[in-house]
């Protein structure tokens, strides 16, 4: 029996017994519905990290690899911003939720793996799909298991304001890597396939990797020196502006240099929390 929006029937059927005003009204609420008006601005930015990724395909399709490359960042840069979008509107949902990790799943793992094998990975054929399927394999398994955690109370790094290896379009960006070094100086060792094939491979470890990396949490710099990094971050945006490439690859080396920060700070934590009383 189809039921219209009234919840009566529509295909000329009549319920096998007289339903009440009550129960209507229950049946109605049981009825799935769509999306909130609430929830379609940060899941419409989701959609377009989304574009900007398989974007990113279509122009190394063409050649274009420095639109290949924005265009993943821009995916990155909206990867970040839907999740505060939807805390900051209340609007999270579990189809969020999942679309933010389908469309990271693309942005940041098969479009950067179909990016780096049709500049160079193709030049060794078997070794270099293999380069790029662990780099998009990788970054599945890390949604994948940020989702099997989602639910969990007590995450080891998490609670401790760490993260679990490299976030997904952090380890995009760092693969990108050689990319950056090639377009900045034009030196064809960086497109040499044996060099790209064996970095895509260490990124793509060190994002399924039990490493604690440094998050935005724990990043908590003193008061005497916040104007400081307002002025530093102005000066990095002008940086990006004027020679983006160099800069690009700063910001990839400072990252690298902070992952045995994070791993000893995490360590004295453990050490802090093992040493107070339960």
């Amino acid at each position: 029996m189809i039921l219209g929006p009234d919840g009566r029937p529509l295909d000329g059927e009549e319920p096998s017994e007289v339903e009440t005003d009550d129960e209507l009204a229950a049946r109605r609420r049981r009825l799935p519905g769509g999306l909130s008006l609430r929830a379609l601005a940060p899941n419409a930015i989701t959609s377009a990290a989304l574009c900007a990724g398989l974007t990113g395909i279509r122009f190394a399709t063409d050649g274009q690899w420095e639109k290949a490359v924005l265009a993943v960042i821009l995916a990155g840069m909206l990867d970040g911003i839907d999740g505060r979008v939807a805390r900051l509107m209340k609007a999270q949902s579990r189809f969020g939720a999942e679309l933010d990790s389908l469309a990271d799943n693309v942005s940041f793992g098969v479009a950067p793996a179909l990016i780096l094998f049709m500049w160079a990975l193709h030049d060794l054929p078997r070794v270099g799909w293999f380069a790029a399927l662990a780099l998009a394999v990788c970054c599945a398994l890390r949604l994948a298991r940020f989702n099997a955690r989602i639910d969990l109370p007590e995450q080891p790094h998490k609670s401790a304001g760490f993260l679990t290896g490299v976030p997904a379009p952090v380890g995009a960006g760092l693969a990108f890597l050689p990319l950056y070094l090639w377009i900045a100086s034009g030196e064809p060792i960086f497109r040499q396939p044996a060099l790209v094939g064996v970095w895509t491979v260490g990124m793509a470890f060190l994002m399924i990797s039990n490493l604690a990396t440094l998050s935005w949490a724990s990043l908590r710099p003193r008061r005497s020196i916040r104007i400081e990094l307002i002025a530093l971050f102005g000066i990095v945006i002008a940086a990006l502006l004027t020679e983006p490439w160099w800069t690009l690859v700063a910001i990839c080396l400072i990252y690298l240099a902070l992952i045995p920060l994070g791993i000893v700070r995490y360590a004295r934590v453990r050490r802090q929390r093992a040493a107070s009383p339960a």
